[in-house]
């Protein structure tokens, strides 16, 4: 439990000053422009060790920010966390140099519901770069859970995709290439908003059509064309963006061997003529 003094904080994330994030803009804001020459943050090297991608300098600070695997944390935490931020963002305006402490607190708190083990508070810190303490940390935690009402129960989009996959009787290829799908959309604002059970659906319906070539889709059809709208053509294009700049590490983490080259794979079947949603 946080102490009384873990309530004081001069300077409150949410004070209404000239640089603000406005609510629902967290899809956008995912991965700040980093300043030029600023130095690699403390702790990358490892990272990058643990992850076998010590030859990607190129992308050095996109895959820092793929935290999920350098802690070893599970996918369902991620969602956890993005949701956290979404739902802080659309109740208030957040100072900009504080929407990295804002996004490590989410991560924090979405950690202790969904996690085993727990990463130590000086760990998360050290990806902050030194631009927060432990003792901010843990304020910002405690802002998150007030502002939230300690509402943090959320079934998360990759739930949901699994319950889709089972029902479908999709292949483990399909079922990877939509979690690819899927992870994608996070940093979309198009598909900001979007409930995740159609989130899921529009994964997997791509996945499928993708793999499955022509004509073919998820059965049974969850969900019409007009209710997953534009989402399959949102995560096409996001996969056929490839590694762009600031959205490199998702495409980084499945292009390894270990995800059998997804990301490479995808953006290369989705360069064929493709079938519209049915």
């Amino acid at each position: 439990m946080l102490s009384p003094a873990a309530s004081l904080d001069p300077e409150p994330l949410s004070a209404a000053v000239p640089d603000v994030v406005s609510a629902g803009t967290s899809a956008s804001l995912r991965r700040p422009e980093r300043p030029s020459g600023s130095c690699a943050p403390p702790g990358l090297e490892e990272a990058l060790g643990t992850l076998g991608l010590q030859g990607e300098r190129e992308y050095a600070g996109d895959i820092f920010a793929e935290v999920l695997e350098y802690l070893g944390l599970a996918g369902d935490t991620l969602y956890l966390a993005v949701h956290l931020l979404d739902s802080y963002l659309r109740a208030g305006r957040v100072r900009l140099r504080h929407l990295q402490l804002l996004g490590v607190a989410c991560l924090f708190v979405a950690c202790k519901v969904e996690e085993c083990v727990l990463p130590e508070p000086a760990s998360l810190c050290l990806l902050g770069a030194g631009s927060f303490s432990q003792a901010e940390l843990l304020r910002a935690e405690r802002r998150v859970l007030s502002r939230l009402d300690f509402r943090l129960h959320h079934p998360g989009p990759l739930l949901c995709l699994g319950l889709l996959a089972a029902l479908a009787r999709s292949s483990p290829q399909v079922m990877l290439l939509a979690t690819y799908f899927l992870e994608l959309s996070l940093l979309e604002a198009e598909a900001a908003g979007w409930e995740p059970g159609r989130l899921a659906a529009a994964a997997l319906s791509l996945a499928h059509r993708v793999l499955d070539g022509a004509g073919s889709g998820m059965e049974p059809a969850f969900y019409s064309p007009a209710e997953l709208g534009s989402l399959e053509p949102c995560m096409a294009r996001a996969a056929l963006r490839g590694p762009a700049p600031g959205r490199a590490a998702i495409f980084l983490k499945y292009a390894r061997p270990q995800r059998h080259g997804t990301s490479l794979a995808a953006a290369r079947l989705l360069r064929r003529p493709q079938p519209g949603p049915r």
